[in-house]
C-alpha cells in the first residue's frame, strides 16, 4: 500500500520551469541577463491549485520595472493565460482558465491570490492569448487613458506613437471608434501600412521622415488636442509644441529611455505647459481596477462586432521567452507579443 502511494506521488509531482533575472540589465537585455531553472512542485494543499501557463505576456513595462521590483534570482514577472491542472480551491475548478501574474513559469502552486478567471463570455473561436493583449491589460491601458485620462471627445485629434504595438494599435481604434482623427507613428513601413488598415487617419514611419516636427505638423497643421505617449524622448520634445490649447497628454511609457545607462537630456517642457494650458498625466492601469470586467466585456463586444482588430506576434515555446522579450523590445512585433508553450 505504502508502495501504491508512493507511485502516485510520483506520478503527481510536477516539473517547473523558470527564467530567471541572472543579472540585472546593463544597457539592453542579453541572453546572458537570464537563467533558465528547473524545480519540482509539492501537491497543492487545501485551497491552493496547480496552474500550467498555456500563453506568456512579454512587455515592455517589463525592463523598467526588473529595475526597482526585482533582485538577481528572482523569477522574471509578467502575466500568463494558465490552465487548472490540478485544483482544491472550488472557485478554480480544474480545466478552467485563469490570468495569473506569476512570471516566467511554466508551472505554479497558487493559493488564488491575484488570479482572476478569464471572462465568462469569452468566445470559444477567440485566441485566449487575447486575454493577455487587446481583451486585457494593454486594452484597458488604451481604453483608461484616453477615457479616464484625456477625457477625449468626439471630434478631437489623437496623437499616438508606438501605435503598432499592443497598447498603441488599440487606442489609435478607440479614438476612431470614439468619433475622432488619429494620426500614428511607427519604425517600419510595414507597421504604417497595418496602423492604414486599422483606419488611423494618417500614419508614418519616423524613422524614414527627414523631419519629425514637420511631418506632425503636415498630419494635423491645426495641432492635436490628446496625445497618448508611449515612446518618451525626442519624440515627446517635438509633440508637445504642437499640441492644442487645454491639451491633454496621457503618459503611458517611456520605451526610448528604458535601456539607456546614462540618463537622456532634453528641453524641458514648462513653456509649453504654461503657454498651452496642458494637462499631462502618468498613469498605472491598475489605478481603474475596479472597471475592469465591464471595460473588457467592452473591448470584447467592439472585437466582435469587427470594431476592434486584434493582431498578435507570437513566438512558440517556453524556452523562448528571453528571444521573444529582447525582440520586442526592438520592435519586431506588430500587436500585441506573447508566447506560447
Amino acid at each position: 500500500m505504502e508502495n501504491g502511494d508512493s507511485c502516485v506521488k510520483q506520478r503527481t509531482m510536477v516539473q517547473a520551469k523558470t527564467w530567471t533575472l541572472r543579472k540585472h540589465f546593463d544597457g539592453f537585455p542579453k541572453d546572458s541577463d537570464f537563467e533558465l531553472l528547473v524545480e519540482q512542485l509539492p501537491e497543492p494543499k487545501d485551497g491552493e491549485v496547480l496552474l500550467e501557463a498555456v500563453f506568456l505576456s512579454v512587455d515592455p513595462y517589463m525592463r523598467p520595472y526588473s529595475r526597482v521590483r526585482m533582485k538577481e534570482g528572482d523569477v522574471m514577472i509578467g502575466a500568463q493565460v494558465a490552465k487548472v491542472i490540478q485544483s482544491k480551491n472550488p472557485s478554480y475548478p480544474v480545466g478552467s482558465h485563469v490570468i495569473a501574474k506569476h512570471g516566467w513559469r511554466t508551472h505554479t502552486i497558487s493559493d488564488g491570490t491575484g488570479l482572476t478567471i478569464v471572462l465568462s463570455e469569452w468566445p470559444q473561436d477567440v485566441p485566449m492569448s487575447l486575454a493577455l493583449g487587446a481583451i486585457g491589460m494593454p486594452g484597458l491601458t488604451a481604453l483608461y487613458g484616453l477615457e479616464e485620462v484625456c477625457q477625449i471627445k468626439p471630434g478631437e485629434t489623437l496623437l499616438v506613437n508606438a501605435a503598432a504595438g499592443a497598447v498603441g494599435s488599440v487606442v489609435g481604434q478607440i479614438g476612431k471608434i470614439k468619433g475622432c482623427k488619429v494620426v500614428g507613428c511607427a519604425g517600419t513601413d510595414a507597421k504604417v501600412s497595418y496602423l492604414k488598415d486599422l483606419g488611423f487617419d494618417h500614419a508614418f514611419n519616423y524613422k524614414t521622415v527627414s523631419s519629425l516636427k514637420e511631418a506632425l505638423r503636415a498630419a494635423s497643421p491645426d495641432g492635436y488636442d490628446c496625445y497618448f505617449e508611449n515612446v518618451g524622448g525626442p519624440f515627446s520634445s517635438a509633440a508637445l509644441p504642437q499640441m492644442k490649447q487645454f491639451g491633454r497628454i496621457a503618459v503611458c511609457g517611456g520605451i526610448s529611455l528604458y535601456n539607456d545607462t546614462t540618463p537622456q537630456c532634453g528641453p524641458y517642457v514648462h513653456l509649453d505647459m504654461i503657454f498651452k494650458q496642458l494637462k499631462m498625466e502618468g498613469f498605472l492601469v491598475g489605478r481603474w481596477q475596479h472597471k475592469d470586467h465591464e471595460s473588457l466585456l467592452r473591448l470584447l463586444t467592439w472585437m466582435k462586432e469587427g470594431k476592434l482588430k486584434c493582431r498578435e506576434h507570437v513566438t512558440a515555446g517556453f524556452e523562448n521567452m528571453p528571444a521573444a522579450f529582447m525582440g520586442m523590445l526592438k520592435g519586431d512585433n506588430i500587436g500585441k507579443a506573447v508566447v506560447k508553450v
